[in-house]
C-alpha cells in the first residue's frame, strides 16, 4: 500500500524537537575551557606572527627587498584577519545559530 502525497509532506516536515542544551553531558565545563585555551593559544600565536610580519615589513622596506616586504605585507593582513577571526568566533556562532533556529 502506497503513503498518498500528502502523507509522505508531513512527514518530511516532522519535527523532531531537538534544541542545544547547556549542561546534558557531563564534561562540557571542561570542554568550555579546552576551546577557551586553544582560542587563547591563536590569539597568542597570531601576536607573534604578527610581529614578526611587521619586522620583515619594514626589513624589506629597509634594504629594498620588495619580495620581503610584500611578503611582510601580506602576513600582517592574514595575521590581523586571523585576530578578528578568532575574537569574532564567539558572535559568528551565536548568529548562525540564532539564524538556524528560526528556520522552520
Amino acid at each position: 500500500m502506497s503513503v498518498p502525497l500528502a502523507g509522505r509532506v508531513i512527514q518530511l516536515a516532522y519535527d523532531p524537537g531537538i534544541s542545544p542544551k547547556g549542561g546534558g553531558l557531563p564534561g562540557l565545563s571542561v570542554l568550555k575551557n579546552v576551546v577557551n585555551s586553544i582560542n587563547m593559544f591563536g590569539i597568542i600565536a597570531v601576536v607573534g606572527a604578527l610581529a614578526v610580519s611587521l619586522g620583515v615589513w619594514a626589513w624589506g622596506h629597509h634594504t629594498g627587498g620588495h619580495q620581503a616586504e610584500a611578503n611582510g605585507k601580506k602576513g600582517a593582513v592574514v595575521a590581523a584577519g586571523a585576530a578578528l577571526g578568532l575574537g569574532a568566533a564567539n558572535g559568528i556562532v551565536a548568529f548562525f545559530s540564532g539564524l538556524g533556529s528560526q528556520v522552520h
